[in-house]
């Protein structure tokens, strides 16, 4: 059954639950979505996995246009899976995921077993970082039913960040146990590549340049350097306005246009978190991160 086949027919057996107690829709849902996935990490050449707000987006068009140079292909097709690989076979299906519907379809809810076997590159960022930008996220972008399926405050709360990224659920608190859970899975996985998007902001041709070396996929410097230019943080924020990007959705579209809070590129800023908070609320935050393993080298006033 094909990519497009499997979301209709989520559409059609959850058409059919709409009289199921909310619970139970739910539980389907993400067991529907959680075989989609599956199919697809299956048939993945490698993993890209991130907690959402990540810098995940800026590391896929980076991975686009690197990609588009090798093989030739239209600036406009943004990496989606295997959309290149089909255009040509010598360029990888890369399987995005954050590892949430998974779980609920494979069973494995602490353990990373399904992943075995694959090739992983884990984007992390500081989570105090992504629980702010998630903020925004679930209050200008993020579609009420994906708030229901993934226990966030529910649509319309009368929340301010402070209260999102204390949430047990959605902030800081459930970010950390993300992490952690990770740090333990690293050694029985093996094939792991830790990327921290601070080091991105840094030298994102270095990391650009590992990735791909990690994951198999010949460049030259010069196609690195192209993509780390046209990935820019000025130039995304262009291609966000004009919807460059053909057959991508929402997923670099502003929310909406007269908002700047509501563009999928915001703000891209390494310890922006400090500018919606007191120090005494980034004092608690400090204290929050230090439950952190070290290996992702967060904690502390280190951004």
């Amino acid at each position: 059954m094909a990519d497009k086949a499997r979301v209709v027919f989520r559409h059609i057996i959850l058409a059919l639950c709409f009289w199921l107690p909310a619970a139970r829709r739910k539980a389907i849902e993400r067991w529907l979505r959680g075989r989609e996935e599956f199919k697809k990490l299956q048939r993945s050449d490698w993993v890209l996995m991130s907690w959402g707000k990540s810098g995940r987006t800026w590391l896929r068009v980076m991975l686009s246009r690197a990609y588009q140079l090798k093989g030739n292909l239209d600036a406009s097709e943004l990496l989606d899976f295997d959309n290149l690989k089909r255009l040509d076979p010598q360029l990888p299906a890369v399987f995005f995921t954050h590892n949430n519907y998974l779980r609920d379809y494979t069973g494995n809810l602490h353990s990373k077993a399904h992943f075995q076997g694959k090739r992983i590159v884990l984007l992390v960022r500081d989570p105090r970082d992504v629980a702010v930008s998630q903020f925004f996220q679930w209050q200008f972008r993020m579609r009420p039913n994906k708030k229901f399926i993934n226990d966030y405050p529910p649509h319309g709360a009368d929340i301010d960040a402070w209260d999102f990224v204390q949430d047990k659920e959605a902030g800081l608190p459930r970010i950390v146990e993300y992490f952690n859970g990770w740090a333990q899975a690293i050694p029985e996985l093996r094939d792991v590549l830790v990327v921290r998007y601070e080091d991105m902001r840094q030298d994102p041709g270095a990391v650009l340049a590992e990735i791909l070396a990690f994951t198999g996929t010949a460049v030259t410097a010069e196609q690195v350097q192209e993509a780390v230019d046209f990935a820019a943080y000025d130039n995304m924020k262009k291609m966000e306005q004009d919807k460059f990007f053909k057959g991508s959705g929402a997923r670099v579209k502003p929310g909406d246009k007269d908002n700047p809070q509501s563009f999928k590129v915001r703000k891209a800023k390494v310890g922006g978190y400090r500018d919606y908070f007191t120090d005494e609320q980034c004092a608690q935050l400090e204290q929050m991160v230090a439950q952190l393993d070290p290996v992702f080298g967060y904690g502390g006033q280190q951004a």
